[in-house]
């Protein structure tokens, strides 16, 4: 079914294409950092579309990375958004092996290279936007199964993230099960980024 079949369906297709055009792009925190360099190193994220084909759906590639190292991401994973009516569902892939696809987020030709086989379903991981104004608001599907070991210790993920069409906040922390308390991420608050670069013009959205 196209998105202009029926008004729902537009109505749809057009809260996934809103929220891919806000994605795609290379997000930095250098002025957070600088006002508080202590808690806050200066990071990049990239969303970087993927082609049509990876999916025959809208997809990303991912990349979180220290500005004074770009080609050592110490985060990476692959989307695909899928549109759920009331809101978009983004499934969540690791990559097999990581380091071959690093610096994707901002060379299209590494980007390129990567292919479905290489991606793995992290299962129970996805995270769940709506939109509520200008903001598209998102987080972990409900569980609390989303599981990474740290320090040691199982913990799992809880991922709050906000996104507007410059800017985009996020904080990514991980709860002992067993106590409650907070095993690893920012203790401070949310990261926060401010788009320098869109990606918008890479999506595949004629193939909608």
């Amino acid at each position: 079914m196209s998105i202009n079949e029926d008004n729902s369906s537009e109505k749809e297709g057009s809260l996934l294409i809103d929220l891919a055009l806000v994605m795609a792009g290379d997000f930095s925190n250098q002025k957070q950092s600088l006002a508080d360099s202590r808690n806050y190193a200066h990071i990049h994220i990239f969303f970087r579309p993927l082609p049509w084909e990876f999916f025959s759906a809208i997809g990303f590639y991912s990349e979180q990375v220290y500005d004074y190292d770009l080609w050592t991401p110490y985060r990476q994973g692959v989307h695909r958004l899928i549109d759920r009516g009331n809101d978009i569902y983004i499934e969540n892939y690791s990559l097999k092996d990581a380091m071959l696809y690093a610096g994707s987020g901002h060379n299209r030709d590494i980007l390129k290279t990567i292919t479905p086989e290489c991606i793995k379903r992290r299962y129970n991981c996805s995270m769940v936007f709506k939109r509520e104004g200008e903001i598209f608001r998102g987080s972990v599907e409900p569980g609390n199964q989303c599981l990474i070991t740290k320090q040691g210790i199982e913990t799992y993920l809880v991922s709050d993230v906000e996104i507007t069409q410059t800017t985009w906040v996020s904080w990514d922390r991980g709860i002992n099960p067993a106590t409650g308390e907070q095993v690893w991420g920012s203790a401070k608050g949310p990261l926060k980024f401010e788009k320098k670069t869109s990606f918008a013009s890479e999506l595949p959205l004629s193939n909608l």
